[in-house]
Formats: C-alpha cells, structure tokens, sequence
C-alpha cells in the first residue's frame, strides 16, 4: 500500500545552505496494516507524512500510495490523489472557520470522486460522539472537540490509506482512547492501512509494529 525508497529531503536555510532533513533508504507499510511512528521532536515525523501525502515533494525517490508513484506528479495530480487514496489528521486540525462540523466532515468528499455522502458524515460525528454538535463551529467547539471533527473528516472519503500526525495530542485523557479505538476500528472495518505518529507510548503500545523515526531516517543515525 504505502513504499518509500531512497527518499531524501532538504530545506534551504537562510544563507542559501542546504538542511537535510529526511533520508530514507525504504520504508513500507502492507494492504490494511496499522502501524505507528515515533521519535522525538523535530526529528521529521511531519515532513514524513507531508512527503507520503504530497503535500511536500520529495528532493528524490520514489513514494508510491496504493501503486503510485506520487513523487513524480505534478501538484494538481498530487492533489487528486491525495483526495483519492488519502486520509489526514492533520495536528492543527485545517478546519473552515465558516462551516459547521458536519459541512468540514463532507469537505473530506468534496475533492474526491465519490459523491458527498451526508450520511456517512453523520454516522462518522456520531462514532466520535459529536452528532448532537453536527451544526456548530469550530469556534463553538472545544478543542478536544475540533480534533474528534478532523478524525471524522479524514475518514470520510473511505481512503486507502490513512495518515494520523498525532491525534490525541489535543483530547483530554478521557477521550485520548475513544479516539485510537475510532481510528482504528474504521480502519479494520474499511481496510485501510494506518501510518499514526504518537509521542504517547501508552498509545504506540497498543500497536504490534512500532517504528522509530531514528532507526529509518539515515540523518538522524548518522549514515
């Protein structure tokens, strides 16, 4: 489902010298397998995730979702893909001021093929316990809630393959393990494979694969 191979990625400092951020000789993630990345902070997670995603490019390699060789599209194909094979949960949430949570849970459909299915986005509020709040906004909205509403707008469009950047990180305690076992169980469900990253090792435990961003990352081991 998901495979990098010598992929590498740098970021121009403000003197004009290149930063190497990201060499990853392969990494690969199976049809439905559910895994999780950890590492300490600033060590890639995010540009990892942005780069299998397109949201980044890489500087060389190739990243390949479901078949897909995403690194050598262009940025509207890129797009399209995302929105095709893809599901993020964004840290920040990305959600729209102006839309309610059931209309930010249907934007996940709107860039894909398939029509805008209202009532999967309401079954989708309802497993995160936010049906009662379908007509609010995220400024109406806890913080933990606006987290619940981006789960749900990831796995709207039934993606391929779904990329978590620490979904808990913003729920209270009581609700850190609803959202695991959401995301998870939809994904067992609908056959989607999982790359989560975590710093919450009481979360990365419930996980038979756990992988380090420092053991994949050749930068960071000093290879």
């Amino acid at each position: 489902m998901l495979l990098l191979e010598d992929v590498k990625k740098s970021y121009v400092q403000q003197n004009g010298e290149q930063l190497p951020i990201l060499n990853i000789p392969r990494f690969e993630v199976s049809q439905s397998e559910q895994m999780v990345l950890v590492g300490r902070s600033g060590c890639g997670k995010t540009t990892m995730l942005h780069i299998i995603s397109g949201i980044s490019r890489a500087d060389s390699g190739e990243v390949r979702v479901d078949g897909v060789n995403i690194a050598r599209l262009s940025e509207e194909t890129r797009d399209r893909v995302r929105a095709d094979k893809l599901g993020y949960v964004f840290q920040t949430f990305n959600l729209l001021p102006g839309f309610s949570a059931l209309e930010n849970v249907m934007l996940g459909m709107t860039f894909a093929r398939g029509k805008r299915d209202r009532t999967r986005a309401r079954d989708l509020l309802d497993r995160v316990g936010l049906s009662h709040r379908e007509k609010h906004t995220p400024s109406t909205m806890s913080v933990g809630e606006q987290q619940r509403v981006a789960v749900a707008r990831a796995l709207a469009n039934r993606p391929k393959l779904l990329l978590a950047d620490e979904p808990t990180a913003n729920v209270d305690p009581a609700n850190q393990q609803k959202i695991v076992d959401l995301i998870r169980t939809t994904c067992a469900e609908e056959d989607i494979s999982l790359v989560m990253v975590t710093h919450a090792m009481e979360v990365a435990n419930q996980f038979d694969r756990i992988e380090r961003l420092e053991d994949i990352n050749q930068i960071l081991n000093g290879e």
